[in-house]
Parts: structure tokens; C-alpha cells; sequence
């Protein structure tokens, strides 16, 4: 399958190669000069990660690959510079990771001093900071990896955009597929750690609003070795809950959740943190020519593509898609663009991908998923919205305190 996809994926590139073409032909604007007569110009670009020391789990077969995010940063990079070398745009890509305790600050500076646009891959305050600077005044920041809800809400920047899914766009996701299967009567499990916490209330708020009962909850305190202990332990652990359709789990650390399903008391799925889940990409994803972007991804980095590689795919070729269409580096040009109705990016989701004006983030469709399949594609069919559909999944506009971008 992933073959026949793939010459689809082929014929799909063909036609976005002379698209580009054809843009090169034409007139950007009024009094511009045609991209194809244009002076070359230069793109630098910079990916910054703060790397955290992950705390111990349970188990160790899903280690964090070294080059997360970084991978799905060169691929893209690959694939504009394909169109770049035509259009005369020079684009480059730096690296540049700080250790645990490092100087962000002064990285992010030196970074900012080179670069119009800037990929940041860390946690939600290091990301505000690096935007707070007064070098960041007026350039173009990506968060590629914080899902958290207060960057799209009331602690937005107007100079930060949102390419990882904001957490609520997966709990809603989910939502919508247990409420369409009609499997509205859950229970809830909670880690112990404070993103297990946070991402329990995203899942708490994201059933009420789409009208899923969460019948009873219990915290996690396991502190036994359920590698040998799971089969005895998790059955004691889940007989109190009342009947339920569907067992939800907080644990996104990746602790646990892996020894409750087919461990529970009732024989029930297991979705949020693990089983059926929300996420921005998996490797499941085959339609819409995405098994093209699979296999170019898999031939360069040499194992799956995950949802922080394509948040970091889509920060580059959104840059990418923004230079293309303005013949321009300049941030604020940059900026304008992509929130504008001109702006549209193929993210091979079947979807166009756009930006919400009021907050930054990405609208995109969220694939449900298992470990084996795809399950279903949101925002499902009936959800309707007054702008996009895919303003069902997430902050929407009135629910959201974002000033930064205006009216």
C-alpha cells in the first residue's frame, strides 16, 4: 500500500514543483519585482532546543530519539531547498542545543541576531522568556514543542507562532471520536507528575464540552515494579470504578499507561495519554500522500516520524511557503503573510493547513489513533464552525484571552 501511496505522493510533488514554478513567473505584488529575476537571498534559519533531563520511567523501549524535532527540521529543509535553488533563496539550518542549567538566554540572543525566523524546542516559561527578550522584538518564533494552553491564551506573544498542537487540539480530537462511537461514560486515571496534572484538566474540560461523563477518577501511586507486578496490581487498582466505556489515562510522561490496558478490572480500551489517542502525526498516517512524507522522513532519519518532527516540518516549510510567496526574508513581512487568508501549506492531512489570527496556532487536522491504525481524522463530520471546522479542536476565539494579536 505504502508503495501505490507513495507514486501518488510522487505525482502530488510533480504538481507542487509546477506550482512553484509558476509562482516564480509571476508578480508577488505591486511594484515588486517577478521571483524570477529577483537577487539570491539568504535564509538563515535556526533550530534552538533546550534539552531536559527526562526523569526515570518504568520502561525503556521507547527512548526519546536523540534528533526529535531536529530530524523533521532537516527534512524540510531538504524539501525547500528544492524550490530555493530555483527562486534564488539560500536556506540554511543551525542547529544549536543547550545542556541542562545552560545559557538559553544568551543562545536564544545570538540566534535571534542571525536568524529571521526561529525554530524553539523547549518548555512553555523558556519559551515566553526567549520571546520576552528585547532582541526578539519584530522576529519570527515557532513553538515546536510546548503543548501548553497559556501561550494560545493569556500569556500569548504576538511574535510567537504555534506548530505543535495545542493540548486541548488532541483531547478534543479524542473527544469527538468517543463521542461519536457513543462511548460517553469514562473513568480517569492521573499520573503523579505535574504535566500528568495539566493534561487531566485539558481532558476534564475537553469532555464537558463535548458532553462525555467522567464517572470517577483516581491518582496514580503506584511505586512497585509493574513489569512484574502489572497482572496483580491494576485489576485491584481499577476494580472501584463504576461501569464505564472507556478508561481515560494522564501520564504523559510515558510512565505507566502502557501496563493498564488489558490489565483492568473490566475489560475496557484505554485512551488519552496512551491506546486511542489524539496526536499532530503518527506513523500510521498513509492518505492525503502522507506516506510520501513517511518515507522521507524514515530514508533520513532512519526511524518514525513523531508529532514533534512534524510540528518542526511544518515551522520550516511554513517559512518556506512565506518566502516563496512574498520573495522576502523579513520577519514582519513573513509574519503578515502567514496570517493572512493568501497563506495555505499542504501538510498531506487533507487538509489545507492555516493560522488563527487571534493566538498563532497551526490549524490542522488531528488523526486518532491506535498503535496499528488510524482510527479517524478530525474534526469528524457535523462539527461545524462559523469560520473552520477546525476551530472545533482547541482554544477557539471567544474562549480564548490571547490580546497580543489583536482584534
Amino acid at each position: 500500500m505504502r508503495k501505490a501511496c507513495a507514486r501518488q505522493g510522487a505525482r502530488a510533488s510533480l504538481l507542487m514543483m509546477a506550482r512553484a514554478m509558476a509562482i516564480a513567473t509571476a508578480t508577488v505584488g505591486p511594484g515588486a519585482a517577478t521571483l524570477a529575476t529577483a537577487a539570491e537571498i539568504a535564509v538563515p534559519l535556526t533550530y534552538l532546543r533546550q534539552e531536559v533531563e527526562a526523569p526515570p520511567v518504568l520502561s525503556n523501549l521507547d527512548p526519546i530519539p536523540e534528533d526529535l524535532g531536529v530530524a523533521g527540521a532537516e527534512v524540510a529543509l531538504a524539501d525547500t531547498k528544492t524550490t530555493g535553488r530555483f527562486l534564488g533563496h539560500a536556506y540554511s539550518l543551525e542547529v544549536v542545543s543547550v545542556e541542562p542549567g545552560g545559557d538559553l538566554a544568551g543562545a536564544a540572543k545570538a540566534a535571534l541576531a542571525a536568524s529571521p525566523a526561529l525554530f524553539v524546542d523547549a518548555p512553555a516559561d523558556d519559551i515566553l522568556a526567549i520571546a520576552d527578550l528585547p532582541e526578539a522584538a519584530g522576529k519570527l518564533i515557532f513553538n515546536v514543542a510546548s503543548g501548553d494552553r497559556k501561550l494560545r491564551d493569556g500569556d500569548c506573544r504576538a511574535n510567537v507562532l504555534h506548530t505543535i498542537p495545542e493540548d486541548a487540539m488532541r483531547a478534543d480530537a479524542l473527544m469527538q471520536v468517543l463521542k461519536a462511537r457513543r462511548w460517553t461514560r469514562t473513568a480517569l486515571i492521573v499520573g503523579p507528575k505535574p504535566q500528568d496534572a495539566a493534561f487531566a484538566a485539558t481532558l476534564r474540560a475537553s469532555a464537558a464540552k463535548f458532553g462525555v461523563t467522567i464517572a470517577a477518577e483516581k491518582a496514580w501511586t503506584f511505586d512497585t515494579d509493574l513489569r512484574r507486578a502489572a497482572g496483580q496490581e491494576i485489576p485491584l487498582f481499577t476494580q472501584g470504578f463504576p461501569d464505564h466505556d472507556i478508561l481515560l489515562v494522564a501520564d504523559e510522561a510515558d510512565d505507566f499507561a502502557r501496563y493498564v490496558e488489558h490489565n483492568t478490572w473490566l475489560p475496557r480500551p484505554v485512551a488519552g495519554s496512551d491506546g486511542l489517542r489524539g496526536e499532530g502525526w503518527a506513523p500510521v498516517l498513509e492518505q492525503w500522500a502522507a506516506v510520501q512524507l513517511q518515507n522521507r522522513f524514515e530514508k533520513a532519519a532512519k526511524r518514525e516520524m513523531r508529532s514533534r518532527d512534524y510540528a518542526a516540518w511544518t515551522a520550516l516549510r511554513t517559512v518556506g511557503e512565506a518566502v516563496t510567496r512574498t520573495n522576502s526574508a523579513d520577519p514582519a513581512t513573513l509574519r503578515g503573510f502567514i496570517l493572512s487568508d493568501a497563506f495555505a501549506l499542504d501538510g498531506f492531512k487533507g487538509r489545507t493547513l492555516t493560522y488563527r489570527r487571534w493566538n498563532g496556532q497551526l490549524r490542522q487536522p488531528m488523526a486518532v489513533v491506535n498503535a496499528r491504525a488510524l482510527v479517524e481524522l478530525a474534526p469528524l463530520e457535523g462539527y461545524l464552525h462559523q469560520i473552520n471546522e477546525m476551530d472545533t479542536l482547541g482554544l477557539d476565539k471567544p474562549e480564548s484571552a490571547c490580546k497580543a494579536f489583536g482584534g
